[in-house]
């Protein structure tokens, strides 16, 4: 894998065609934050801006709820997947009971070659930060945790993680208190040190600090549902 890639993205639903790109779309703009959660994807409107028919855009829909990133409600459309408060406590719970033993696992299967991807996700997060790309910058900060679920060369572990992750985002872009925590580069500094001495105990410790962190940044109180552009938001 080359180091100078921006790294991989977030899992996607298996789809072909004029819809997979819909659904990259779809996917990249609410990662990024540029989609809120609650957003409604009206099929005309979505139809309309990426020139496809209604039944193209309602594959998409149909692909993007199966991994949770939109919700499909009986007779009132499609949305961005608005997690509750209580979903947001547990989806942390369950990245604070699976990540810091994965990132002690990743510490003893280090390679060369992982730790210049590490530093590749690294590099990528503080070029979206200096650019003022907050969204992207959370996007790829994801996925760093996701390439470290996968270093740990643990497959059901890593998919769990990397869902957990996805639903972690639609979480931040709800719930996200302290923008101030995007300059905070130590943490996952931190991580990549301890991971690329082998030091397995100290990798676990700083992935529950680091997660305990981001709880921390979070106001898990219910907000209200956006009121947005599709097309100001997606147009090309």
């Amino acid at each position: 894998m080359k180091t100078t890639a921006e790294p991989s993205s977030f899992i996607q639903p298996t789809i072909g065609g004029p819809g997979a790109q819909l659904v990259a779309s779809l996917s990249l703009a609410i990662h990024e934050h540029r989609l809120k959660p609650g957003t409604k994807l009206g099929e005309d409107e979505l139809s309309d801006i990426y020139s496809v028919s209604r039944t193209v855009v309602r594959s998409a829909l149909q692909a993007l709820s199966h991994s949770e990133l939109v919700e499909l409600k009986r007779n009132r459309g499609a949305f961005v997947s608005q997690p509750t408060v209580r979903e947001a406590r547990e989806v942390f719970e369950a990245r604070a009971l699976l990540e810091p033993r994965t990132a002690r696992s990743a510490a003893e299967r280090m390679t060369e070659d992982a730790l210049a991807r590490l530093k590749a996700h690294l590099e990528a997060e503080h070029a979206a930060i200096a650019a003022g790309e907050a969204g992207k910058a959370l996007r790829l900060s994801g996925q760093f945790h996701i390439e470290i679920s996968h270093i740990a060369d643990q497959t059901t572990i890593a998919g769990f993680i990397e869902r957990l992750v996805a639903r972690s985002s639609l979480i931040i872009a709800l719930y996200w208190k302290r923008q101030s925590a995007l300059c905070e580069k130590h943490a996952h500094h931190a991580l990549v040190e301890a991971l690329a001495r082998g030091q397995g105990a100290d990798a676990e410790d700083l992935m529950k600090s680091h997660l305990l962190d981001i709880v921390t940044a979070l106001d898990l109180r219910d907000s209200p549902a956006p009121s947005v552009d599709l097309r100001d938001i997606l147009k090309p």
